[in-house]
């Protein structure tokens, strides 16, 4: 699945080398800390320094024998350190080091997420500017309600994904956090000013308290997060889907020379974009379920959560990368068709104008039930007939009572529905 999907910064963030590179940063940082409290001599924590590196191959060697992945890794290490190795691990256990690297591995994640969710914002800004008067109909329960303009819709879409970012950033805040604490997390073998300081050059806060562990609760809010901002590139890829629709086509994705949509068929176009960015969305909501089930962990520590980890934490980010991207892409490329909103709007000859019609009613003083009786009734003979919805109100008493038909066809305008998008706009920071 990484191999797959991910691109290469945020591949490369969960590669086994940067792992392991990250394992030993921490070790030696811990003596360098150890030396600088007068535990450990000096002398040994820069020899440690110096000296100390890694080599997958050998560590995969030596796991197969002591089935452990960080013993095999300090095995390794020490065989370049040398005597000063006695130092390294001194007072860790094996967590310290993993949910400490894990907190650096999805700290870096979020900074890769959070920018590219500025540059989705960016490019869904600049096509919302560029559509933000082209009106087309809006949609409640699939059927057509009232006018919107296609830059109001993305302009929605601009706002929701500022929550995602807003989100994503203060869920970073929780989950940037490293312990340095011992088997249980009492520091009895390591003084605190250790997890501290080490923290402190990860870029990590030191926890206030912890057991073995990183209490899972930060990890599965991170998870819940992601899957979140994923249902919500489903949400915007659905309704694209729904946009391209054969009956409705007002906009499509983007469709190059040379490109099939069919083995069968020469003629298909397909939204296969969507269609990819909401199934991937059901692998994120599954992964935060995972996440979940790990908060719930025996005592001080189980291992339960660590195997589900290493699969859900990796995948859920390099895929939600993916999503981001695929996602800017789509809506960069996007071919929109102002003709056809101009046609789907005068698919219901004017029927979306009846809330407009009734509110002005009632402001001339007819009784809400009788305008509204009234306009109904013009509204299911304009469903059924072939006349616009004006003239039919021209035909309903209540309604003539009160309004001559210039107000009428005046009234059964777009200007009332549109009024107020540069102000929506303004309040969104996009003009």
């Amino acid at each position: 699945m990484i191999s797959r999907y991910s691109r290469a910064p945020m591949r490369d963030l969960w590669s086994e080398d940067r792992k392991f590179a990250i394992w030993l940063e921490i070790e030696v940082l811990a003596c360098e800390a150890l030396a600088e409290i007068g535990q450990i001599p000096q002398e040994d924590a820069v020899t440690i320094r110096s000296k100390a590196r890694f080599s997958i191959d050998e560590i995969n060697e030596i796991e197969k024998r002591t089935q452990h992945d960080v013993i095999a890794f300090l095995e390794n290490v020490a065989s370049y350190v040398g005597p000063a190795a006695r130092w390294i691990h001194q007072g860790l256990t094996s967590s310290d080091v993993l949910d400490t690297t894990l907190a650096v591995q999805m700290t870096s994640a979020c900074d890769l997420l959070l920018a590219g969710l500025k540059l989705l914002r960016s490019a869904v800004a600049d096509r919302a500017r560029e559509f933000k008067d082209v009106p087309m109909i809006g949609r409640s329960h699939g059927i057509h309600a009232e006018p919107v303009t296609f830059g109001l819709k993305l302009a929605l879409m601009y706002d929701e994904f500022g929550r995602a970012e807003e989100r994503l950033g203060q869920t970073r805040e929780r989950i940037s956090v490293g312990k340095l604490s011992g088997a249980v997390g009492t520091h009895a073998h390591l003084d605190p000013r250790v997890e501290e300081q080490v923290c402190t050059r990860l870029g990590l806060k030191a926890a206030v308290l912890s057991t073995q562990v990183i209490q899972r609760d930060r990890h599965a809010e991170f998870s819940t997060i992601l899957a979140l901002i994923a249902s919500s590139i489903d949400r915007w890829a659905t309704e694209f889907r729904h946009l391209q629709r054969t009956e409705v086509l007002e906009v499509e994705e983007f469709f190059g020379a040379g490109q099939k949509g069919s083995s069968a068929m020469p003629h298909k176009r397909n939204p296969i974009t969507g269609e990819r960015l909401s199934g991937l969305a059901r692998v994120l909501r599954g992964n935060a379920v995972a996440a979940l089930e790990n908060v719930a962990l025996w005592h001080e520590r189980d291992i339960s959560h660590s195997s589900v980890e290493r699969i859900i934490l990796p995948d859920s980010c390099t895929l939600l990368d993916y999503m981001l991207d695929k996602l800017r892409g789509l809506v960069t490329g996007l071919i929109v068709y102002p003709e056809h909103m101009e046609r789907n709007l005068e698919l219901t000859k004017g029927l979306y104008h009846s809330q407009t019609i009734l509110l002005e009613l009632t402001r001339r003083g007819l009784e809400r039930k009788t305008a509204y009786e009234a306009v109904q009734r013009a509204a299911m003979r304009t469903w059924r007939g072939g006349q616009s919805l004006a003239a039919n109100l021209r035909g309903e008493p209540e309604v003539t009572a009160v309004l001559t038909a210039e107000e009428i066809d005046r009234l059964c305008s777009l200007e009332p529905h549109l009024r107020h998008v540069d102000d929506t706009f303004r309040r969104l920071g996009l003009l």
